[in-house]
């Protein structure tokens, strides 16, 4: 649930003195640690948040015409949806993938279809953000053989791969193998992207996808950052210098409805993770003690009631995510409660930030909610909750046990129930939805994905396979097998692997045979 039930009818001075709230201690200045009031000095009036906008449907020619269109009514950095097979290791013409191919993201089987998904766009020029986890190694692999092939420079592409496969185990379940050697594989990547790739964010550590299955704001930061500390151990114990990686570690956060709570939310965290990185963990570069973090309003708000309220939604919740200092922001289309967003919903979604952005005038102001009686106090509240979550996941063993054993799946799982049991009730009101509702929803247009795509796709990849290097290809998957046994680093044999075509499915496979599956703890 929402901070609702402990909120006071006004706020005033006492309430920031009963909590020992200090102005240097707490807030200090944007740029400066705690970092509370942002990461940077001159947060937006120096450089706006970077407008990235979620897209991927069909195959790589249907989503990089998205792409174009996007780029060319604004957007500052793309942001690439993956259908289920690629997510989950599973090639077009896998009988698993039967009627899933590009229908909730791009599908994207091999190198060719990746120089097709970003065919003339300057991969050296734009900044990527890619939202994918189990088969991230894989997918930046990809990516990183076709900026090569277009002649870009590797050390200064920017971007991010979501990479966060713990939340997967929590929340969202496209995971493949067992969480230590999915742990391995992601410490392996930030070793790698360390000397290969050291503009590219290999993390995106990732709160959204658990607030959207039902945790509260404090339950979102509290088990982000507990997952966070778990890489960055992981990262550690694996011989890395914390000050090498931490820098480049970046966050996902959801943008939801309460709003003046989701601006807390979004200080706080950042507060939390300075002191963590800096008091536990020792860092000692600034940087590492930043929490960069992109943000997406809130999909599980969306209604298929009266979607037109969801553009009045999407606005709030954006706005929340600038009032609390976000680096980058997806906005929902108001249509995605019924499919994919259609073209028209993607522009007014855009447009919505660029009015915040340029009509608002929030930008001009660097966390101009600093000092407020109530904004303090709920920042300091939902950090108290942080911070007894923390405790709780320690004493658990640690945020792998905690996990491994169901805990974190059903606290989410409580939260979820009692708000779902408010909103039936009545006692939580969704416009359109048990308030405000009318019996004549009117139908609007929606993206529909064209299922020739499909055959398409099949054919493509089985005539890939025919036409390729069968030696070449073979001593790749190979050598990808022989990494993951041995426990050397696996992204250069994954990379020479998608350079010789093998396909997703292939390489997902050949670490299966060794690793393993994951079996997913049953929470009742």
């Amino acid at each position: 649930m929402s901070q609702e039930k402990n909120l006071k009818t006004v706020y005033a001075r006492p309430d920031l003195e009963a909590i020992g709230f200090d102005p240097i201690e707490d807030l200090g200045f944007p740029g400066e640690f705690p970092f509370t009031r942002g990461i940077q000095p001159t947060m937006y009036r120096g450089r706006l948040w970077t407008m990235r906008q979620y897209a991927g449907m069909g195959d790589a020619e249907e989503s990089n015409r998205r792409y174009k269109f996007l780029l060319e009514h604004g957007t500052a950095g793309l942001s690439v949806a993956f259908d289920l097979p690629t997510q989950i290791g599973f090639d077009s013409d896998d009988p698993m993938a039967l009627g899933e191919v590009g229908k909730v993201g791009v599908a994207i089987d091999s190198i060719e279809d990746m120089e097709r998904l970003f065919d003339g766009i300057p991969l050296d020029k734009i900044s990527t953000s890619m939202t994918i986890n189990a088969t991230a190694s894989i997918l930046l692999a990809l990516y990183v053989a076709v900026a090569k092939r277009t002649g870009a420079n590797v050390k200064t592409l920017t971007g991010t791969v979501q990479n966060d496969i713990l939340k997967e185990y929590i929340a969202r379940g496209t995971y493949i193998y067992p969480i230590r050697h999915a742990m391995r594989i992601i410490t392996d990547m930030f070793a790698w992207a360390n000397d290969e790739a050291p503009e590219w964010n290999t993390i995106s550590i990732s709160g959204y996808h658990m607030r959207e299955a039902g945790s509260t704001a404090a339950q979102e930061v509290a088990f982000t950052l507990a997952n966070g500390m778990t890489y960055v151990q992981a990262a550690i114990d694996a011989g890395l210098d914390v000050d090498q990686f931490a820098p480049r570690l970046s966050f996902f956060f959801n943008a939801h409805n309460n709003f003046l709570e989701e601006v807390a939310k979004f200080r706080c965290a950042r507060r939390v993770w300075a002191h963590l990185m800096r008091d536990h963990f020792m860092s000692k570069n600034p940087r590492s003690w930043m929490l960069r973090f992109h943000t997406q309003t809130a999909g599980s708000t969306l209604t298929a009631q009266q979607p037109e309220n969801n553009i009045v939604r999407t606005a709030i919740q954006a706005l929340s995510a600038v009032l609390g200092g976000t680096q980058s922001l997806h906005t929902n289309g108001y249509d995605e409660a019924l499919a994919l967003p259609t073209e028209e919903a993607a522009r007014i979604a855009l447009r919505t930030q660029q009015i915040i952005a340029m009509e608002s005038g929030v930008a001009q102001t660097i966390d101009p909610f600093a000092g407020s009686y109530y904004i303090e106090s709920l920042t300091h509240e939902i950090e108290l909750q942080v911070k007894a979550y923390l405790d709780r996941i320690d004493s658990l063993g640690g945020m792998l046990r905690a996990i491994e054993r169901g805990w974190v799946q059903q606290e989410i799982q409580n939260a979820a129930y009692e708000y779902q049991r408010a909103v039936d009730s009545g006692d939580a009101t969704v416009v359109g939805v048990n308030r405000f509702t009318r019996d004549d929803e009117p139908g609007i247009p929606i993206q529909r994905i064209d299922e020739a795509l499909e055959r398409k796709q099949v054919e493509r990849l089985q005539a890939l396979r025919v036409r390729r290097d069968k030696g070449r290809w073979q001593t790749a998957v190979d050598c990808v097998k022989e990494r993951a046994r041995s426990g050397e680093n696996l992204m250069p044999a994954i990379l020479e692997a998608v350079e010789s075509y093998a396909t997703v499915g292939e390489i997902a496979a050949a670490m299966r045979e060794v690793f393993g599956e994951y079996q997913e703890s049953v929470v009742i």
